[in-house]
């Protein structure tokens, strides 16, 4: 079966394989790599390494061979996730900051749900993906936001100390030494580092109670130069400031703040209209110092927002967020930007249910992060080829129609469960990282008869 592109997407899928392929550094790994990358863009039902290698070779005599040489590029080979990741993330938010800036980087994540013990990080674990306690791997990510677009740049695997603090199931799964035992906000702050050291355009961290709710992580993302917006719980304690900046005598929880200003201070806010759907609750702000108990002193610590949400339905007040945003900030803007947290679960759907990023079935921690880096760079693709349509038209029917049958199919889908916006962004201009031309020599492995012409 052939899938056939115009010169143009053939043009820009074979720059951005080759870009990915100066990343990989060899010939074969370029070959594997978009022999499996067309596995993940495909509609097959299973998306690892098997099936992948079945539908590559399109014959029964040949599917060993080719399954072999996955499972040497997926488990065992010795390319950089980091590199390959950072080419992908540049490609695809070189084409999100034409549209507006980068405005949030969000920390979150998902659950792999897993049959056995044996797949590296397994453990039974609580999963908000699954709503409970199962058995399953959790992955840490962080995404890039502007007011239209959501993508994912990296991801780490979260290792329970019963991988970490046993030899034979490190030595089974191939963790690498210098790998220990991290909890989600310490992964979550090197792949911060990881997206600084990069270059990445700089947006306000925001991130649930269980990384807003660590002073550490808090009080990290600031010693990098960044802005947050996270979740806490209530019984984070303040100070809360008047209106000359004086902090007063006594400590609240957050909680007792929203009790005290009482319903009739807190204001609806709508942070999103579509079509039949009205996303709204009540809010109220306030400026507040921190009241935990280690760090410099009280008159010396940062002064922040706390935002209150009271949800329809709800006895209370029950929701509470603390942003570093300046004094002026308006409260419209406060909760707009709090909600964009919840575009990541669009993104792990997409990614799943699209791209198989939970289909991986290889045991060894190489191998699930060079999985995930496969589905990150097909993902970057998409996001690319989607804003570059925006809004979609007939042109973007033609443009994903060139892709193929499957993965054009694979892109409209993507692109229906995105719709667009045209609400005005809240957050400041970042400055854009360089654009990757799209001038580049197209690879030859796109033609022929098989999928991307790939041969062993």
């Amino acid at each position: 079966m052939g899938y056939v592109m115009n010169e143009a997407a053939q043009g820009r899928l074979g720059a951005f394989l080759e870009l990915i392929g100066r990343a990989l550094g060899e010939k074969r790994r370029k070959a594997s790599f978009a022999m499996y990358a067309y596995g993940l863009f495909s509609d097959g039902e299973r998306k690892s390494m098997e099936p992948i290698a079945a539908r590559a070779c399109g014959a029964e005599a040949t599917a060993d061979s080719f399954h072999q040489r996955l499972g040497h590029f997926i488990t065992d080979s010795d390319w950089s996730d980091r590199n390959v990741r950072r080419v992908a993330a540049s490609y695809g938010i070189a084409e999100m900051v034409k549209h507006g800036p980068i405005g949030a980087w969000i920390i979150d994540d998902t659950g792999f749900e897993k049959q056995g013990t044996h797949s590296v990080g397994v453990q039974r674990q609580y999963t908000g993906t699954a709503g409970k306690v199962t058995n399953c791997q959790i992955g840490v990510s962080l995404s890039v936001s502007t007011r239209t677009e959501h993508l994912p740049i990296d991801f780490e695997l979260y290792l329970p100390k019963s991988w970490t603090d046993e030899a034979l199931r490190r030595k089974e799964a191939k963790i690498p030494e210098e790998i220990g035992f991290a909890t989600k906000p310490e992964l979550a702050l090197k792949m911060i580092d990881r997206a600084v050291e990069n270059g990445v355009p700089r947006g306000v961290v925001l991130a649930d109670a269980a990384y807003g709710n660590s002073d550490g992580f808090r009080s990290r993302v600031r010693e990098r130069g960044l802005d947050y917006a996270v979740a806490v719980n209530s019984s984070t304690t303040v100070w809360v400031l008047d209106e000359a900046n004086g902090r007063g005598r006594i400590k609240w929880t957050v909680k007792d703040v929203a009790t005290v200003l009482g319903p009739k201070r807190f204001r609806r806010t709508t942070w999103r209209e579509g079509t039949g759907e009205r996303l709204t609750a009540k809010f109220a702000a306030r400026r507040v110092v921190v009241g935990h108990d280690d760090g410099p002193p009280p008159a010396q610590r940062e002064e922040q927002w706390l935002l209150m949400e009271w949800r329809d339905g709800e006895a209370e007040a029950a929701h509470f967020y603390l942003l570093t945003l300046p004094r002026g900030t308006r409260r419209k803007a406060m909760v707009r930007l709090v909600k964009e947290r919840y575009r990541t679960e669009r993104a792990y759907e997409d990614l799943k249910g699209e791209l198989g990023l939970d289909h991986f079935e290889g045991r060894r921690y190489r191998g699930w992060h060079h999985h995930v880096s496969v589905a990150l760079t097909c993902y970057a693709f998409i996001t690319a080829e989607k804003v570059r349509a925006f809004p979609p038209s007939e042109g973007w029917a033609s443009a994903t129609s060139s892709l193929g049958a499957e993965a054009g199919a694979t892109l409209r889908r993507l692109v229906h469960h995105h719709p667009p916006r045209d609400r005005p962004s809240p957050f400041d201009v970042a400055p854009p990282v360089p654009h990757v031309p799209e001038a580049i020599d197209a690879l030859s492995i796109i033609s022929g008869t098989a999928p991307l012409g790939l041969t062993q």
